[in-house]
């Protein structure tokens, strides 16, 4: 695990060309958290990240994931449409828009204001560089559900074939297919709890939440890198899961916040060894 103190848009140059395997990050989110990152105007979002994400392009390898966790923001009763303008303008600088998924926070507290209700969700954007990447679907399999008890016993005639959509897309289904089966592949809706205890940074994500998508995306030995690695969960459940991982972070704070959990962790791992060593 290896943390850089600095501007991610110049400390990414120091980077090699496609040698990225996994990118998972959460950026400053526009006009947000004023007093730590300095805020970014919507207006000015997509202008500020693109020399980021160009980087980024850069870095990944033509089999690697680019994971991008952001929400827009509802001002004056209206959202923002920053994180669509910043789609579009990833797509013209090379990017594939592969895959959207959705952070459902199960544990959102309720809320209401006068014309909408709390958010419970935020997107996890896929990128890629070619249609070809790396996915290791089986890694993140679920069980099949008490659905299956009831969907499953008595199947129809049109259940034991392919069942052709009737809308004309092309897609089919065969019921019979989960037939015996424990396990599925899941959604693209992550039920993934938020993390309670902010670890003494603004904004912080589960660790199940980079979990799921290096399971998905990567090997062990894999690079993993975050180019806005705060409290450096992505980089410490890398290191759990085996892979290798870069953290970029411009507040000095954070990354001696970082740099002092490595050493408890490392102290703490070697204690474990003398314990087991020692008998």
């Amino acid at each position: 695990m290896r943390v850089v103190l600095g501007d991610c848009k110049e400390e990414l140059k120091s980077l090699g060309e496609n040698s990225v395997d996994l990118i998972v990050t959460s950026p400053p989110y526009a006009d947000s958290r004023k007093q730590t990152y300095g805020g970014i105007k919507p207006e000015n979002y997509v202008e500020w990240f693109l020399p980021i994400s160009k980087e980024l392009l850069r870095v990944l390898k033509p089999t690697g994931t680019f994971i991008l966790n952001i929400k827009e923001k509802a001002e004056n009763g209206e959202r923002s449409t920053y994180v669509l303008e910043l789609i579009l303008a990833f797509r013209k600088q090379g990017w594939l828009w592969t895959e959207e998924f959705i952070w459902h926070k199960k544990n959102c507290y309720p809320g209401k204001w006068p014309n909408r209700f709390r958010d419970a969700w935020e997107r996890l954007l896929q990128f890629n560089k070619t249609k070809k990447f790396n996915m290791y679907q089986d890694k993140v399999k679920v069980p099949i559900g008490d659905w299956a008890e009831f969907r499953l016993k008595n199947l129809s005639n049109t259940d034991k074939i392919r069942d052709n959509a009737k809308n004309g897309s092309g897609f089919g289904k065969n019921i019979s297919n989960w037939l015996g089966k424990e396990t599925v592949y899941p959604s693209n809706v992550l039920h993934l709890s938020t993390e309670c205890n902010n670890k003494n940074h603004s904004a912080t994500f589960p660790n199940t939440l980079p979990e799921w998508f290096i399971k998905l995306f990567t090997k062990e030995g894999d690079m993993v890198l975050d180019p806005f690695a705060g409290s450096g969960t992505t980089l410490f459940v890398a290191e759990k899961m085996n892979r290798n991982s870069i953290g970029i972070e411009i507040i000095p704070e954070y990354v001696s916040l970082i740099k002092s959990q490595q050493q408890n962790t490392l102290f703490n791992f070697e204690v474990e060894y003398e314990k087991i060593r020692c008998g």
